[in-house]
């Protein structure tokens, strides 16, 4: 038999071999794979967090819990009340007022409208009429005017017992006579008395850092329900002081308007003087023999005061029992007794101290 030799055979398949593993290419069939054993997945990546968000002052709270409030919506405030805001020009200046019955009466401070000769009225729609009738109350600073317009957007009056220093209220007015706009802030304090003038103080005003300025006078101080709670009325200007606001309450306010509207003035207990505070200039230019209490000025003929043998020059010094130093605390005195009421007085006519009676009545209609 004859013998074969492999062993250039064996060597030919080596070299292809060799040349097959050099280049790289290996096909593997499909038949030959075989799955990797089970591993676990890989975690998915943390979620991102993103940065967060800044807080809007203005976006309301989360729902609100027992006895809460979201926080103000201004813009809503505004489309409610403005609306019932008018802008009254005078020959005198620029003030505001605010519809306070469909038939053409609007509230606004005395100050607006007393001794002008011309009064326009601007509704927010943009009808001007003028004033046809105009009924005052000098001693608390408001005013009511009458036009001739029905079916007007009359404002809704809120509930001042319930008002609290830091609840945001808004001031909607005719600011520097330039137009109806807007102010926010807080209420600062309640039941503040202002001096505005010698023997006149505003009592139970609410303070607010709402800017408010000139043609602000008699425009509404809202809270967020868009419910009037005051009339804006006076500001404190002097170098270093900023917002410091005031509104007449609608709780002084409410009896004032209705007593205007109705009756055309405001019906008090009256004594029938004019009164001034004692006080070191007035002393000396009177040469009184007293530093402190209240003098008589003027004593209205036929009146309780003249009927008590009261006369110019007196010195007041008590009501009552009640001990008297200022004028304010002696109007405030006698508006809080009864018409009808008898009232003691005790007061100084030079170095004499004299006791007299009066009976107080209704006042009378302003000339």
């Amino acid at each position: 038999m004859k013998k074969v030799n492999l062993r250039p055979l064996l060597i030919c398949l080596a070299l292809v071999l060799l040349l097959v593993l050099s280049s790289g290419c290996i096909i593997i069939p499909d038949e030959w794979f075989i799955p990797p054993p089970d591993v676990e997945e890989p975690l998915p990546p943390a979620p991102i967090t993103p940065a967060p968000t800044p807080i809007d002052p203005y976006q309301a709270s989360p729902p609100p819990g027992d006895g809460q409030e979201p926080l103000p919506d201004f813009v809503a405030v505004v489309a409610k009340v403005k609306p019932s805001v008018v802008a009254i020009q005078t020959d005198k200046g620029a003030g505001s007022g605010w519809i306070i019955r469909e038939d053409g009466i609007i509230v606004t401070n005395n100050h607006v409208v007393t001794g002008a000769r011309t009064i326009a009225i601007t509704l927010d729609d943009e009808r001007t009429f003028a004033a046809r009738e105009v009924r005052t109350d000098p001693l608390t600073d408001l005013a009511v005017v009458t036009i001739d317009a029905e079916d007007l957007p009359a404002a809704e009056i809120g509930n001042c017992n319930l008002l609290k220093v830091g609840q945001p209220v808004a001031a909607i007015g005719n600011a520097l006579g330039l137009g109806i706009r807007m102010t926010g802030g807080w209420i600062s304090r309640l039941e503040v008395s202002i001096p505005i003038s010698p023997g006149q103080t505003l009592d139970n005003l609410i303070e607010t850092d709402a800017a408010i300025n000139p043609g602000n006078s008699g425009g509404p101080l809202v809270n967020m329900a868009g419910e009037v709670i005051g009339i804006t009325s006076v500001k404190i200007s002097q170098v270093g002081v900023e917002g410091l606001g005031y509104a007449i309450s609608m709780t002084t306010a409410k009896d004032v308007i209705d007593q205007l509207i109705l009756i055309g003035y405001v019906i008090r207990p009256y004594l029938g003087v004019e009164l001034a505070t004692v006080n070191p200039v007035v002393a000396f230019f009177n040469n009184l023999s007293v530093d402190k209490g209240v003098f008589v000025t003027t004593v209205a003929p036929g009146s309780p005061a003249d009927k008590a043998g009261l006369e110019e020059g007196d010195v007041v010094f008590k009501l009552d029992d009640k001990e008297i130093t200022t004028a304010q605390e002696l109007i405030n005195e006698i508006h809080s007794r009864q018409i009808g009421q008898e009232v003691e007085i005790v007061y100084w006519r030079g170095e004499t101290k004299n006791t007299t009676h009066a009976t107080l009545i209704e006042s009378p209609p302003p000339s």
